[in-house]
């Protein structure tokens, strides 16, 4: 509120961004963001799970929306808080991944969000420890038509679709950024020895350096893995994914490419518990 010169209090009143004012004239309009580029998207689900989705190929295309184990009730509609559970994490770990999970709907919602972080993450790229990877979260009886699909899906030319050498390797003076983030967890089916969970992920993914044709982007997407009680663990049978939900664009200043290689090399990761 002011005061005029010689009359009443005034009151100004700010609009909302594109909102029209009293006399119909809209306000200022913030300048539209410009697209992300579909490398952004389409390079995290390439690499985090087309592959995985190949090689699964034949399953239920629906199973990120629902499932239910053999025997086992659907998940309820109900919210589930993201608060910390206050039961105790994980302490084994293979391959470096999180082992040991408890026969529960939290455990293997602790499960699910630490197997997507490994089936995320650069080590996929080499064969060798993607064989180990795969091994030690994955029922054994799809490991070994699982491992073969992947060998194929992970060629030549996904690698330099993402700007890496023809071998998987990373060019000289750049750092390959792979890279998954759980947001959170549900539990869509459960029973004693089966599971559904949903993964909402965020992911990063480019490659950090000057001149980098492929640059450090994020995407989000949610990962449905399917699971069963294997050996005293959780183990995946099959997972799949879809896209989203992704939030609005924040208006963050994007960091350099050494700033971003510096981070993903210096921060390391988590292990996740429900």
């Amino acid at each position: 509120m002011s005061l005029g010169q010689d009359g009443p209090p005034t009151t100004r009143t700010r609009l909302p961004e594109g909102q029209p004012g009293p006399g119909g004239t809209a306000g200022r309009r913030a300048a539209p963001r410009s697209g992300r580029s579909l490398v952004s998207v389409v390079g995290v689900i390439v690499l985090l799970i087309a592959a995985i989705a190949f090689a699964n190929r034949g399953g239920d295309s629906d199973s990120s929306s629902s499932g239910s184990g053999s025997g086992g009730s659907k998940g309820t509609a109900q919210s589930q808080p993201t608060s910390a559970t206050g039961e105790k994490p994980v302490s084994g770990s293979a391959e470096g991944i999180a082992t040991g999970f408890a026969q529960t709907s939290q455990g293997a919602q602790s499960a699910a969000a630490n197997y997507a972080v490994a089936l995320g993450g650069d080590g996929m790229l080499d064969t060798t420890r993607r064989h180990a990877i795969v091994a030690a979260i994955h029922d054994p009886a799809v490991v070994a038509g699982l491992q073969a699909k992947l060998d194929k899906a992970y060629s030549a030319s996904l690698f330099t679709s993402l700007g890496l050498n023809e071998d998987g390797s990373t060019p000289s003076g750049f750092t390959f950024v792979s890279r998954t983030i759980p947001v959170g967890t549900k539990t869509t089916a459960h029973s004693g020895a089966t599971a559904t969970v949903e993964v909402w992920c965020t992911g990063l993914i480019g490659l950090a350096g000057e001149g980098s044709t492929k640059p450090v982007s994020q995407s989000w997407l949610t990962i449905t893995e399917k699971l069963k009680w294997v050996d005293g663990d959780w183990k995946i049978e099959s997972s799949s994914q879809k896209q989203g939900p992704a939030p609005v664009s924040g208006d963050d200043l994007a960091a350099s490419a050494d700033e971003i290689a510096n981070a993903v090399e210096g921060f390391g990761g988590f292990t996740y518990a429900r």
